[in-house]
């Protein structure tokens, strides 16, 4: 019953946004509901932590450690974007951009109940169905502010990941076809890993490899990228945060699922393609941080870098690595959406996201200034951050499995990314600015997601509490690891 309140609650705020009274109480019940759905998937988080085992809601939902790893990530997020969104875009609205925020909140709720239906969902068909509702509810939101930039950002994010649900329907439309002549009855995960070593390998390959492909769209893998620099730099922050935070995470989660469908049918190896791809997006990240222009865009290349590095940890295979893989998970929708709440914030304040107009920036607003710098040190890897202990936990496993030639050639390239990074954001904060700047008044709700999104930003890279840590081995277990 928790299971399914996790979905429903979000529908009913979505609805209510809708309503006459919606004008006004949108936001609050908003935040209300993603507190409430936030409670509820920290309870499912907990139980499978202290029990290892995975909450079910009759045949329909489900939950094991990396389902409700990624369920508790998509909460807390919905819920700090949720708080940004309330002062936010209000302050859109008044700026002009759009006329009434009833539709935005409306959507906002449908996007966040898409997510969270990914990893509570047992049948993987109605997964996918899950999958693509997260295109088609965000796709109104990346262009939210009705600009052409915004509305080209969208119809580019819509064909282009469009394009990757159909590769991705093939195959699983073959992988179903494997699990029939398998006998499998139930077209559910766990009911996959059973069937898999009775699959015909001439069904299972080609399957795998159209999902990785298709939903690598998604995920913004390269070279399949190209979509998500453009959304992030058009959308509202707080719909960046959840898109870069959580989205591509939830949808990195179902390919995340099939490594151990691959792994334990016969003659496959998945590990190979994982790190392919995975040092293939890092490395050209890490060409991109070179160069950009637009730090949501920096921060967008960023996801690809971080996506790359998860992909990498799964190929490395064995518990060592996959927990590499479900910290860094944790490190980048924290770090991540952190990092778009202060991109906005910073927006606000001098009205440009172009690096090269934001000199001085400690000077002009220091809370701005002092939250880029924290949230970029995050995501860069810096320590004591989350991302740098998930980074050489990886690392470890890697030199231990005996690795040496990728673990050199992701050190090398997240050393030149974090210099990137560090050199673009050390000009905007301590730069002299050309003309003075008088940055605008912040709203409250910005203010306080800061101080709350600052908490596990902060605490997970010194100190994981052992509930968090049992739920991160749940979830390497599940990986395979």
């Amino acid at each position: 019953m928790v299971l399914a309140g996790i979905l429903i609650i979000p529908l009913l705020a979505s609805g209510f946004a809708l309503l006459p009274l919606g004008r006004r109480f949108a936001p609050p019940i908003t935040l209300l509901a993603s507190a409430v759905v936030l409670g509820l998937a920290t309870a499912i988080a907990a139980e499978v932590a202290r029990t290892g085992k995975a909450a079910a809601s009759g045949e329909w939902l489900t939950c094991d450690g990396l389902g409700a790893l990624v369920l508790l990530l998509v909460a807390f997020v919905s819920f700090t974007a949720a708080l940004f969104s309330w002062g936010y875009i209000a302050e859109s609205v008044k700026r002009g951009r759009r006329k009434s925020i009833q539709p935005y909140y409306a959507l906002y709720n449908l996007f966040v109940l898409s997510m969270l239906s990914v990893p509570l969902l047992a049948n993987v068909a109605l997964m996918w169905i899950a999958v693509e509702l997260t295109t088609l509810l965000s796709a109104f939101l990346v262009g939210f502010e009705d600009t052409p930039e915004a509305l080209e950002a969208a119809w580019k994010y819509v064909i282009l990941t469009t394009l990757g649900a159909v590769l991705a329907l093939l195959g699983f439309l073959i992988l179903y076809w494997g699990s029939r002549v398998a006998g499998l009855e139930p077209f559910t995960w766990v009911g996959l890993v059973a069937a898999a070593p009775r699959m015909p390998p001439a069904l299972l390959w080609p399957a795998f490899l159209f999902i990785l492909v298709g939903f690598g769209t998604k995920v913004g893998l390269v070279p399949m990228h190209t979509w998500l620099p453009d959304a992030h730099s058009q959308a509202p922050a707080s719909i960046c945060a959840l898109l870069s935070g959580v989205e591509t995470t939830t949808v990195l989660y179902v390919i995340l699922r099939l490594f151990p469908v691959v792994g334990v049918a016969p003659g496959l190896d998945a590990r190979p393609w994982f790190i392919g791809f995975g040092l293939l997006s890092v490395a050209v990240a890490t060409l991109l941080f070179i160069h950009v222009r637009d730090f949501k865009r920096m921060f967008a290349f960023s996801t690809v870098e971080h996506m790359g590095i998860i992909l990498v940890a799964a190929g490395l295979g064995g518990a060592d690595a996959h927990l590499g893989a479900a910290y860094q998970m944790v490190a980048h929708s924290v770090g991540k959406s952190f990092c778009f709440f202060a991109a906005g914030v910073t927006v606000l304040g001098v009205g440009s996201q172009d690096i090269g107009a934001v000199r001085g920036l400690v000077r002009s607003s220091p809370l701005a200034a002092l939250a880029l710098l924290a949230g970029s040190f995050a995501i860069a890897g810096a320590p004591p951050f989350a991302v740098f202990v998930s980074e050489f936990m990886i690392f470890k496993a890697g030199l231990a499995s005996g690795q040496y030639l990728v673990v050199a050639l992701l050190a090398v390239l997240v050393v030149i990314a974090f210099c990137a990074v560090m050199l673009h954001v050390n000009r905007m904060v301590f730069g002299v600015a050309e003309r003075e700047i008088r940055p605008a008044a912040l709203p409250y709700s910005c203010k306080a997601t800061l101080a709350l999104a600052a908490i596990p930003l902060v605490v997970i890279g010194i100190y994981v509490p052992t509930p968090l840590y049992d739920l991160l081995k749940a979830a390497a277990s599940a990986m395979g690891g």
